[in-house]
């Protein structure tokens, strides 16, 4: 019978989160499942040697648990999120149910739900100077405080509009109540096949978010002869700088991530708990479940 193995990925330092990895560690190998363990620290977390693991379980916030898609991603596993965190939107299950919650992963008592990412290829003067993906969001951003960025928006070839602006944030539906929903993006279900395309304080009569489908093609362009410089970032963890002229490619996905479920809990409840939202007085029938 073959070897089971989980990777635990945790946010290093928190007395709590240590409580907790040794816990989950301890109830694991109790149970026959060996237990490999990292903090994800480092972007593009390496994988080496982690063949056979089954699941990669994350001890943290929202922060940690992309840290542990990618290791997820690159192995091809189910990513389960325990939120440690505040928000904790990419969670799965808070810190109260962890005893459940090693029971059913012991069990492979779950099921996997696949999130769409995004890939990015950076160019500058006709050559690749960098590529990455995201689960989240993609963001083009100024570099310099005092300075905007001025970003041509491109879709499926053609200009859509340049913005002097703070940023753009390309977002999945997964990514659309993170960064791109501060920058005043719209929330998309994550059963929604769409790109989001979000200005973040443009300076311009047409500034809106739009919402395109998942064959689209997003090339975001550096002006050249302005002194703003930008950077690229991949979820807040892979970074590339973007001097004027630089061009970042950005389309669907090759290779989604999967989550793992224990529940079937609705999204519109997930809203309401993780955003406190007022629905007080309510009196529907649930007809819609």
């Amino acid at each position: 019978m073959a070897t089971r193995r989980i990777l635990l990925v945790s946010h290093p330092g928190r007395p709590e989160v240590v409580a907790a990895l040794a816990d989950v560690s301890a109830r694991l190998q109790a149970a026959g499942v060996d237990v490999l363990v990292s903090d994800g620290s480092a972007p593009g977390t390496s994988v080496a040697g982690m063949n056979q693991v089954e699941l990669v379980c994350v001890l943290g916030g929202d922060g940690t648990i992309l840290r542990g898609a990618e290791a997820a991603r690159a192995l091809d596993v189910p990513l389960l999120g325990v939120n440690l965190g505040h928000v904790g939107f990419l969670a799965e299950v808070e810190h109260t149910d962890l005893h459940e919650t090693v029971d059913r992963v012991v069990a492979r008592d779950y099921a996997t739900e696949e999130r769409m990412t995004l890939d990015v290829r950076v160019t500058h003067d006709g050559e690749q100077v960098a590529s990455s993906w995201a689960l989240n969001e993609v963001s083009v951003e100024k570099a310099e405080r005092e300075r905007m960025i001025e970003l041509t928006v491109e879709v499926d070839g053609r200009p859509l509009s340049t913005w002097g602006c703070d940023g753009v944030v390309v977002a999945t539906p997964t990514g659309s109540t993170a960064y791109a929903f501060s920058a005043g993006g719209p929330v998309v279900w994550p059963d929604v096949r769409a790109i989001l395309v979000v200005p973040n304080s443009a300076h311009a009569l047409f500034a809106r978010p739009v919402v395109l489908g998942t064959g689209a093609h997003v090339g975001l362009e550096v002006i050249r002869g302005t002194e703003g410089r930008g950077v690229m970032w991949c979820d807040g963890r892979r970074s590339t700088e973007l001097p004027p002229g630089a061009r970042v490619d950005v389309v669907l996905g090759e290779r989604p991530v999967r989550l793992a479920r224990l529940s079937a809990g609705s999204f519109t409840d997930r809203l309401v708990e993780k955003f406190h939202l007022p629905v007080q007085g309510w009196r529907g029938n649930g007809a819609g479940r």
